[in-house]
């Protein structure tokens, strides 16, 4: 594989790299939070808006509801995806009183926006997802 790049023009090298990096744009930012100081720094000082999800690997609702997210938030590079486990994360569950999971928050510039809990459909998720990219128009 290396042999055959190295072959390669300049001008088929850029076509690639344009190619890798307009798809990967377009695939959402999903990370874990692993802790407060991770939380701070990808969650309240981040710039796009996020989608929290608070779940735990126990939780069969969070088993459907976690990959629905991705899905729906596939085609949107301007809302990020943050999962937090819920037994590993005690002082985040504690600070924002999440009492059941999944539990869903939505931040825009470090405050909490909208919210929902436990497993919803499709259309309840779409809409939140609107209502973060219709705040960031105003």
């Amino acid at each position: 594989m290396l042999r055959a790049i190295g072959k390669t023009t300049p001008l088929l090298m850029e076509s690639i790299l344009k190619k890798t990096l307009s798809l990967s744009a377009c695939s959402p930012k999903r990370f874990v939070i692993k802790d407060h100081f991770d939380f701070d720094k990808k969650v309240i000082n981040s710039d796009l808006p996020i989608i929290v999800n608070f779940h735990a690997e126990w939780c069969e609702p969070c088993k459907i509801l976690t990959p629905k997210l991705t899905e729906l938030l596939e085609d949107n590079p301007d809302i990020d995806l943050a999962i937090i486990d819920v037994d590993t994360n005690i002082d985040l569950v504690h600070l924002f009183e999440v009492s059941a999971v999944p539990s869903i928050l939505a931040f825009r510039n470090g405050v909490v926006v909208d919210k929902f809990i436990g497993l919803v459909d499709a259309n309840k998720i779409e809409e939140l997802i609107e209502k973060l990219l219709r705040k960031k128009r105003i």
